[in-house]
């Protein structure tokens, strides 16, 4: 393994203050953003509900949910406030809980190992990009899986069934609602809420369904563009993956800057809202030929799934 490169190696003091420098208001922004524009599709869809309205809520909706998870890992790197209490209690709260997430804390410890030894042996997450590039075939095969919603049930399903654990249905029942209860109780009140409009399912079609479908597919789609076949396990510079994503691509597959991977490795605790500044000031220094960057999901993907 080469020796890692710092910050100071590709940035100057004064851009390193810039970039790790959080900004509460544009956070606080970030989050009300996330939860108007789900909230603003749940009106219209409830408002004309057919087939293509269904459609765009479920791929609206699954991004945001990617976004809040997004901006729930910025709170792993202690980006989100100043305030690291507020941090923390934002991280889940506002952005975890609504599904099944959490505490940020067990998270924060491996997401930080996978920083510490990013495509290495010790890399919690190696198994996410070590099978790269995969043939075509394998590829649609695992794309079925998530539009059909198989991936989701499977890994929603797994998180419940093993919070719900124990040797009796007494024990199961109180870890279960311990670890998850008040999740349930914010889903209880979303569907509260489709009820008293007179459209209780589409709690489930708006709110579910996009989590088992779409998010589980453009999760895989981030996860291959970060770090799946990569130039290059041991250089900083090609070990991780930016993607520089035209606007529709940020809209509905890459919310909230998680396209500027490569800077956030390079400066972990750097906001998600200056990696594109970050990113900027790479190519000014004239790194671009040295970096691992593709123009879209679409040439990325031909790298990490070859037609075979």
């Amino acid at each position: 393994m080469k020796m890692l490169e710092r910050p100071s190696d590709f940035f100057t003091p004064d851009e390193i203050d810039f970039l790790r420098t959080p900004n509460d208001g544009r956070v606080w922004l970030s989050i009300i953003h996330c939860w108007a524009i789900i909230g603003g599709t749940w009106v219209v869809v409830a408002l004309w509900t057919n087939p293509l309205t269904i459609v765009m809520g479920v791929v609206i909706i699954g991004a945001r949910q990617l976004g809040l998870a997004v901006l729930s890992h910025d709170g792993a790197h202690f980006t989100l406030f100043t305030n690291r209490a507020l941090n923390d209690w934002a991280s889940e709260w506002l952005l975890s809980r609504p599904l099944t997430g959490g505490s940020i804390h067990a998270y924060r410890k491996y997401h930080l190992q996978h920083h510490a030894y990013t495509q290495q042996e010790e890399d919690p997450d190696l198994h996410l990009s070590q099978p790269f590039p995969i043939s075509s075939q394998s590829f649609k095969r695992k794309v079925v899986r998530d539009l059909t919603g198989q991936t989701g049930w499977k890994q929603y399903g797994s998180t419940i069934k093993n919070a719900f654990a124990g040797d009796t249905w007494v024990t199961a029942a109180r870890l279960g609602l311990h670890k998850l209860g008040p999740n349930i109780l914010i889903n209880l009140v979303f569907l509260l809420g489709f009820s008293l409009a007179g459209v209780w399912y589409l709690y489930f079609v708006l709110w579910w369904l996009p989590a088992l479908t779409w998010n589980r597919f453009i999760t895989r789609i981030r996860n291959i563009g970060e770090h799946a076949a990569v130039p290059d396990d041991d250089d900083r510079l090609h070990n991780t993956r930016t993607i520089e994503a035209g606007w529709w691509e940020r809209a509905s597959i890459a919310p909230y800057g998680v396209n500027f991977h490569l800077e956030h490795h390079l400066i972990v605790n750097c906001p998600y809202y200056k990696l594109c500044s970050a990113h900027e000031m790479l190519l000014a220094k004239g790194l671009r030929g040295r970096m691992e960057v593709q123009s879209d999901y679409a040439s990325m993907l031909r790298v990490a799934v070859p037609v075979s």
